[in-house]
């Protein structure tokens, strides 16, 4: 069998990175010449291992400009064994200076889409172990009216009515009150794009999403009961996709309502589609956010070092 290469690439020769074929065309993501426009992607952070001249596994990892954490690995294809893919994650390892995250993107049906095993094999061959899943999920219908919900002086709210129910909703006031609600949800119910928070700007999403966040303070949503607020959700529409960037409750059944006002919102501003990630064991949100016609685009698996 003709010898194996596995070697970083060298400026000029970004084109053998996307000379392998895509084993995973469905998977929502940017372009690897985009990454490289954005400083992102860089040839010294993009590994291939080559046999007889043809790429056979391919690894970018991404760090974009400003970034205050190590490169992690964001695009990892392969279509040999998992051994090869073992191969070159511990050559880039090594070059490295040690293992990274891996956040691994798969379509959502990936136990059952055999094209998605063999680098998730690979990945724990090199000593990687994994931490977690997150679902992305794509809103690009007609927002649904909640029975639930009534807007709350908001003018936001005149384009797609609803008419009065249990929750009502408004936007916040200013940062205090954001940072005030944000304290009392220990654990949210949907966070979109924490794991890039993190890794880019060490930011907690969950904790501090004010420091990553774009836009005023009345983009954020809250839901109130009686007058009391129970919940927040961030409509970010001026971020890479229009998103529920951030939703956490203290009452469980604002969740309807609380979705159906961030989408409806986002409509009224110009928005075709609207993202949103929520922990793959969160099954009641799973639930509600196929309820408001959210569905499904894509899977993170969160690979860490071992130990």
């Amino acid at each position: 069998m003709t010898d194996l290469v596995v070697r970083p690439l060298v400026a000029g020769e970004e084109s053998l990175f996307t000379s392998m074929p895509d084993p995973l065309p469905d998977v929502p993501k940017n372009s690897y010449a985009d990454g490289l426009a954005g400083g992102g992607y860089r040839p010294e952070h993009t590994w291939v291992a080559l046999r007889g001249g043809r790429v056979v596994a391919r690894a970018a990892w991404v760090l974009p400009p400003g970034a205050a954490g190590r490169p992690w690995l964001e695009w990892f294809d392969l279509s040999d064994e998992p051994d090869v893919g073992a191969e070159l994650l511990r050559a880039a390892h090594t070059a490295f200076g040690g293992p990274t995250l891996y956040h691994a993107a798969m379509p959502p049906d990936w136990r059952q889409n055999p094209a998605a095993r063999p680098p998730m094999a690979a990945a724990r061959l090199a000593g990687l172990v994994e931490q977690g899943e997150r679902l992305r999920f794509r809103w690009t219908g007609t927002p649904k009216v909640s029975s639930a919900v009534h807007r709350h002086g908001d003018p936001a709210g005149t384009d797609v009515p609803m008419p009065p129910g249990r929750y009502a909703v408004r936007p916040a006031t200013d940062r205090t009150e954001i940072t005030s609600l944000v304290a009392r949800n220990a654990a949210p119910q949907i966070l979109t794009g924490s794991e890039t928070a993190r890794a880019v700007a060490g930011v907690d999403l969950a904790t501090d999403p004010l420091s990553w966040v774009p836009g005023p303070p009345q983009t954020w949503r809250i839901a109130l009961r009686d007058g009391e607020p129970v919940g927040l959700a961030a409509a970010a529409g001026d971020v890479c996709y229009p998103m529920v960037a951030y939703l956490g409750l203290t009452d469980p059944d604002a969740l309807d309502a609380l979705l159906a006002d961030v989408v409806a919102v986002l409509h009224a501003g110009g928005a075709a589609e609207v993202v949103a990630d929520v922990d793959a064991y969160r099954i009641g949100v799973v639930a509600a956010l196929e309820r408001a016609g959210f569905r499904p685009v894509r899977s993170r698996i969160t690979f860490v070092p071992a130990g």
